[in-house]
């Protein structure tokens, strides 16, 4: 199965083969996974492990908390990127975006305000897990909606914290 995969501004070519084998943009890649938890795998890449935290937005969209850094990722398989092409879209799509908590945590600075327009990349809010502290990042360009939590607030995985269009 072949899948194009868009992380911030990167994209990828990955091809699975019926064998398991994995290819990156036509390079054969030694990659194994296993899941620990719900959204939490332990990833060997070549010779590197890491943990990763994948949590699903939306179809086809997710955010990926690896190394102390938050990606944004839009997966496609061939069939949806058939029927992207008919309609004439990108993956990128539009409207409101939705950011949440990739895992519970501490809120140490809201770096925006409701209303201000910000551009994709821009750092949001800083979210303290585990000891470290994770800058998540605007997925695109745009404008803030709503704010949900201040600095100094508790939250769990998958709350709400701040509302793009």
């Amino acid at each position: 199965m072949k899948y194009q995969t868009k992380v911030n501004d990167l994209i990828f070519e990955i091809e699975i083969t019926a064998s398991g084998e994995v290819y990156v943009n036509g390079e054969l890649r030694h990659i194994d996974f296993a899941p620990l938890d719900n959204a939490l795998y332990s990833v060997l890449m070549e010779t590197t492990s890491y943990e990763v935290v994948v949590e699903s937005l939306e179809k086809n969209h997710y955010n990926i908390l690896m190394g102390g850094r938050l990606f944004n990722a839009t997966v496609l398989d061939e069939r949806d990127m058939v029927l992207l092409g008919r309609r004439g879209l990108d993956a990128d799509g539009s409207g409101e975006v939705v950011i949440k908590s990739p895992m519970p945590g501490l809120i140490v600075q809201v770096l925006v305000e409701e209303g201000q327009t910000v551009q994709k990349g821009a750092t949001l809010l800083i979210l303290e897990s585990m000891k470290m502290q994770n800058e998540l990042k605007s997925p695109r360009d745009g404008i803030i909606q709503r704010i949900s939590v201040g600095a100094g607030d508790t939250v769990e995985q998958n709350r709400i914290l701040i509302t793009l269009t």
